[in-house]
C-alpha cells in the first residue's frame, strides 16, 4: 500500500493526540493517524530566513515536515493573494477583492518553494493529497521539477462561477495549474459544475463523462466529496462538559428562556450581520418573543491582520449594541455577542443546551458547525437547525429549516417556527439528519477521495447519492 502524503497551508499543532484546530486539520490528521504517512506545510512561524530543508518530527505513525514563512512571504502569499484575493472571490465577495501582482507572484513563489522542499522527501509510490485554496498551483510546481506522482487536490471552500472567477486577473493561469492534478475534489456538485463550466467555456476543454475533463493537454478526474464529521464522538463531547461552570452559568442566566446558539469564526462570509438583523426582525414581528428567548453568538477573532476583518467586527459590535439598546430590560439581554475562543467540548455542550442552531453563512463550502450542531443534540429533546441554503451542508441536512440569508423576514419566520416546533417533528428531523451524518462520516470522505486518487482518469467515478436542498423555510 502506497504512503499518503498530505500537503496543506498549515500543519496544525497536535495536542493530546489530536489537532488543536477543527475542520480541515481534523480530517487531514484522521487520514494519517491509522495507516501512517506524512503531513507537510507551514509551521505557523515567521522567520528571517528559510531553511533549505523542512523540520522533521515524528508522532506515532505520522511524519511532520514543516517549514516557516518569511515576513514577505506571509504578506504576499498568505495575507495577500490567498486571503485578500482568492478568499473573498471564492465566497462571491468580489467587492472585497484586492489584487496586486506582487502578491500573486509571492503566492506562486511559496507554492514553488513548498514543492521543491517536499520533492526530496517523496518515495516512489507515494500518493500526494493537497488541500485548499492556498495551494491551487502546487501540482504544477511539482510537475515543473519532475514530480510524476499521483497528486490530488481538495477544495474546502466554494468554487465560484466562471464570471466571478474571471474577476481575478490570473484566472486562466490558476485553472491551468489546477489541471495538473490527477483528481480535483469539491464539496458540492454546484462547485464542481462551476469548475467544469470554466473548462468548457473558457479553456476549450471537453467533458469526458463521469466527471472527467480534458483541458490543456491533460485528462483529469473531478469528484464531489462532502466532508463529514464523527457524529457519535461529537455527541459524547457534548455530554462530557454538560455540568461544567460555563454551561451551568449560562443556564442560570437564561432563567428558563429558550436559547438560539451560533458559533462562527469572525468572517464576513458567515452572514453574522444579516443574522443579527433577522433576530431583531423576530423580536419586532412577534413581540411575544421578547423576554422569552436569548441569542448567543460566539465569534472568535481570526485573520485580524487581513483587510476587511476589523471592519466586520466593528459592524457586529454596533449592531449588537443597537439590538440590546432597543429591546433589553433589567432582567433580559436579548443578544450576547462574545469574541472569545472556547474548547471544542464546551461549544458542543453549548449546542446541546440550545433549542435552535443558527447557521446562516452567505456562502460556505460545507460548514461543519451545522453538522456538529445536529450531532451534539439530545436525541430525546433535540434542537432545530436553521441553515443557509448557501452552505454546502444544506445538500445533506434536509431536516434543517433551510433559509435564504438575504431574506431577513424569512429567517425571522424560520426562527419562530424552530422555537415553537413540536417535539415529534424535532425528533423526526434529528433522526433523519443523524442517519445521514453516520452514513457519510469523515472516514467515508477520506476513503472515497483516496480510492479515487488511486484510480486512473479513464475509469468512471462511483455515483454519489445526493439530496437536493429543501425548500426555503
Amino acid at each position: 500500500m502506497s504512503r499518503l502524503v498530505i500537503v496543506s497551508n498549515r500543519v496544525a499543532p497536535i495536542t493530546e493526540g489530536k489537532p488543536t484546530a477543527g475542520g480541515l486539520a481534523v480530517g487531514v490528521f484522521d487520514a494519517l493517524k491509522d495507516a501512517g504517512g506524512m503531513w507537510f506545510g507551514w509551521n505557523g512561524e515567521i522567520a528571517a530566513d528559510v531553511p533549505s530543508e523542512p523540520t522533521i518530527t515524528h508522532r506515532r505513525k505520522v511524519t511532520f515536515a514543516t517549514v516557516p514563512l518569511t515576513r514577505r512571504e506571509y504578506n504576499t502569499y498568505y495575507r495577500g493573494f490567498a486571503n485578500a484575493t482568492l478568499w473573498p472571490t471564492f465566497h462571491y465577495r468580489d467587492d472585497l477583492t484586492r489584487f496586486q501582482r506582487d502578491e500573486y507572484n509571492g503566492y506562486r513563489h511559496v507554492n514553488a518553494r513548498f514543492a521543491s522542499m517536499l520533492a526530496p522527501l517523496l518515495a516512489a509510490d507515494d500518493l500526494v493529497w493537497v488541500h485548499d485554496y492556498h495551494l491551487l498551483p502546487f501540482a504544477q510546481a511539482c510537475r515543473q521539477i519532475g514530480v510524476k506522482h499521483r497528486i490530488g487536490f481538495f477544495l474546502h471552500i466554494p468554487f465560484p462561477s466562471p464570471q466571478v472567477l474571471m474577476t481575478v486577473p490570473p484566472h486562466e493561469a490558476l485553472v491551468r495549474a489546477m489541471c495538473e492534478y490527477d483528481l480535483v475534489g469539491f464539496q458540492t456538485e454546484t462547485d464542481r459544475t462551476a469548475f467544469t463550466d470554466y473548462i468548457v467555456r473558457h479553456a476549450d476543454g471537453t467533458l469526458a463523462g463521469d466527471g472527467n475533463v480534458t483541458a490543456y493537454g491533460r485528462t483529469l478526474r473531478t469528484g464531489v466529496y462532502p466532508i463529514g464529521i464523527y457524529p457519535d464522538e461529537i455527541q459524547a463531547q457534548s455530554v462530557a462538559r454538560a455540568n461544567m461552570k460555563h454551561i451551568l452559568d449560562l443556564k442560570q442566566g437564561l432563567q428558563e428562556r429558550k436559547l438560539i446558539m451560533s458559533v462562527d469564526r469572525l468572517d464576513y462570509s458567515k452572514g453574522m450581520l444579516e443574522r443579527f438583523r433577522a433576530f431583531e426582525r423576530l423580536l419586532e414581528l412577534w413581540p411575544n418573543q421578547q423576554g422569552t428567548v436569548s441569542f448567543v453568538q460566539v465569534a472568535p477573532p481570526s485573520r485580524s491582520d487581513v483587510a476587511g476583518y476589523g471592519e466586520i467586527r466593528l459592524q457586529l459590535e454596533a449592531e449588537a449594541g443597537h439590538i440590546n439598546g432597543r429591546f433589553s430590560d433589567l432582567a433580559w439581554t436579548p443578544l450576547r455577542y462574545i469574541n472569545k475562543r472556547y474548547d471544542h467540548e464546551v461549544l458542543m455542550s453549548l449546542f446541546r443546551s440550545s433549542q435552535v442552531g443558527y447557521v446562516t453563512p452567505l456562502r460556505d463550502g460545507m460548514n461543519l458547525v451545522a453538522k456538529e450542531y445536529v450531532a451534539s443534540q439530545d436525541p430525546a429533546d433535540p434542537g432545530v437547525l436553521v441553515l443557509s441554503c448557501f452552505a454546502g451542508a444544506a445538500h445533506e441536512l434536509t431536516g434543517a429549516l433551510i433559509v435564504n440569508p438575504y431574506d431577513l423576514d424569512g429567517m425571522a419566520e424560520a426562527l419562530r417556527n424552530a422555537l415553537n416546533m413540536s417535539l415529534s417533528e424535532r425528533q423526526s428531523r434529528y433522526t433523519t439528519m443523524m442517519a445521514q451524518l453516520r452514513e457519510h462520516n469523515l472516514s467515508v470522505w477520506r476513503d472515497r477521495f483516496i480510492h479515487d486518487l488511486r484510480e486512473p482518469a479513464a475509469l468512471p467515478l462511483p455515483a454519489l447519492l445526493r439530496s437536493a436542498p429543501a425548500a426555503a423555510a
